[in-house]
């Protein structure tokens, strides 16, 4: 009979291979994306481009120009809410918990929206508008949970629906009064990689890099939450200081993925189940797992979102909706066989 240290030994051992196989696939849904598009290319083109010895100038541009950074931008932009998601759901032991429940989308909308409306020639402040209004709200949020002393996850959630409704009223109103003005806004709210270069891949990747290292660092602590709040107490867990670090580590990764790709919905709801379901609920792993297949999915929804009807592209936030509505079905039917 095996000892537990064994079991416990094979158990980790199995998740390290489902996080490679993820990598796996990552990489190979990167290559597949980057030969897919209105010009189709061969991946030994993409080889001799990567490695500079091709003299196709146009694959070339294609390759370096459009397709790397746009998809590399998409990976973080997944990979960002896949993580706050997973975090957030740790810290509220909530399955339904995502970025936008710390109002993170709806800030980031408004903010975007002002802009757009205020400044329509300077397009260029969007991102950096975007990112501002998704922290404010995340913090605003946070905020009022605490005011009453307690701030727990039912206050929490409670305190980020209202302020959330609080704000998409607003920006709604304001699409309403200015529709004209703000006709590019519909694009920005359903979410889109459209035109993202090397500009926004330089202004994303210190987040990411910052947000997930944060998030391996912590990912004990949020086990310890997993337990219940009463019981990581016991065991030394300050209650408080870590779910206030997760709420603003989580809101960084969610602001600046929201500020440079848009309200992007389902990413960060479907990709922290698919790493519990592979891996379990240690989020040591499931972190890290949670961040690959984030990326992934959403590449994959880009390129479906650019590909399917050329030469028109949808809003990759479309594809993630419709991706992500038979999932939760999937997991509405599973949590009914196993009750």
């Amino acid at each position: 009979m095996q000892s537990s240290e064994a079991i416990l030994r094979k158990i980790q051992h199995r998740r390290v291979i489902i996080i490679c196989i993820a990598i796996a696939c990552g990489v190979i849904t990167f290559s597949v994306s980057i030969m897919v598009g209105t010009i189709n290319l061969q991946l030994g083109e993409i080889w001799r481009a990567l490695w500079k010895t091709s003299d196709n100038s146009l694959g070339n541009q294609i390759i370096y120009n459009v397709r790397l950074p746009r998809i590399l931008t998409g990976f973080l932009v997944g990979m960002n809410l896949a993580v706050a998601g997973g975090l957030l759901q740790g810290i509220l032991r909530n399955p339904l918990a995502a970025p936008h429940v710390i109002g993170v989308n709806a800030g980031a909308g408004l903010l975007a929206v002002i802009v757009m409306l205020f400044a329509p020639g300077q397009m260029h402040l969007i991102p950096i508008g975007a990112f501002v209004g998704a922290l404010t709200a995340a913090l605003l949020v946070y905020g009022l949970s605490v005011h009453t002393g307690t701030s727990s996850t039912a206050q929490i959630v409670l305190a980020g629906v209202a302020v959330s409704a609080f704000l998409s009223a607003v920006t709604s109103g304001l699409m309403l009064l200015h529709a004209d003005e703000l006709a590019i806004t519909y694009s920005w709210l359903l979410g889109s990689l459209s035109g993202r270069n090397w500009r926004y891949f330089s202004m994303l990747w210190p987040y990411s890099l910052f947000g997930l290292m944060t998030a391996v660092l912590i990912s004990p602590k949020i086990n310890l939450f997993h337990l219940g709040e009463e019981i990581g107490s016991s065991l030394g867990l300050s209650v408080k200081v870590y779910r206030t670090l997760v709420i603003i580590i989580a809101a960084v990764l969610a602001g600046s993925a929201v500020s440079v790709a848009g309200t992007i919905g389902f990413i960060g709801l479907i990709a922290p189940h698919l790493a519990r379901l592979l891996v379990g609920n240690d989020y040591r792993y499931s972190i890290i797992l949670s961040a690959v297949l984030g990326g992934t999915l959403l590449v994959i929804s880009d390129t479906i979102a650019r590909s399917i009807f050329q030469p028109v592209e949808l809003s990759v936030g479309i594809v993630t909706a419709i991706l992500g509505a038979p999932f939760f079905l999937f997991l509405l039917y599973r949590k009914r066989s196993l009750s």
